[in-house]
């Protein structure tokens, strides 16, 4: 059994989500600041990765909405791989299309400021924040997901059953006829 890191990263923020593969679903854990640089990233994460004794790592990759990846996806996937270098632990990728959209519909609507005004910016941020660490929790649950369906898939038997002896003896009786 594995646990996993989930991650989303952003240009600011990084949402985190844990899971144990094959237990509870996936929940949000924390979401940090980006660092100054991918070293400083990694050190703050090499520290949760310690703390919450993590096998692996799975980052969301912002997928254009044709499925190619982009720039962003190619920033992305760079900076994880330098990530997963620094912490040494192995990483996987999900496509994080909708994730944000998904986390946002979960969690509802952004709370309104003072007397139904709009959001401060200190709860548009904690809403954020919030949305971040969910979008992790959702790319978890896609990987997992999809592990378990490949599991399934591996574990299936052949859909044609083996001829048997009553098959053999209904063959004969037919041909008989």
């Amino acid at each position: 059994m594995s646990r996993l890191l989930g991650i989303d990263v952003g240009d600011r923020r990084i949402g985190l989500a844990l899971a144990d593969e094959g237990l509870d679903p996936p929940h949000p854990l924390a979401t940090i600041r980006r660092a100054a640089s991918v070293d400083d990233d990694a050190a703050l994460i090499r520290r949760i990765v310690l703390e919450q004794a993590v096998d692996e790592l799975i980052v969301g990759l912002p997928l254009e909405a044709s499925g190619i990846e982009g720039t962003q996806a190619d920033l992305t996937r760079q900076w994880a791989l330098a990530i997963a270098e620094r912490i040494d632990l192995p990483l996987g990728f999900r496509d994080e299309r909708l994730t944000s959209h998904r986390a946002e519909q979960r969690l509802g609507p952004m709370k309104r400021g003072r007397s139904g005004g709009p959001p401060t910016p200190a709860q548009r941020d904690a809403y954020r924040a919030r949305v971040d660490r969910e979008s992790a929790a959702i790319i978890l649950e896609d990987e997992l997901d999809d592990r378990a369906t490949e599991k399934r898939a591996g574990n299936r038997v052949d859909a044609t059953p083996e001829p048997t002896l009553a098959d053999s003896r209904r063959g004969d009786m037919e041909h008989d006829r």
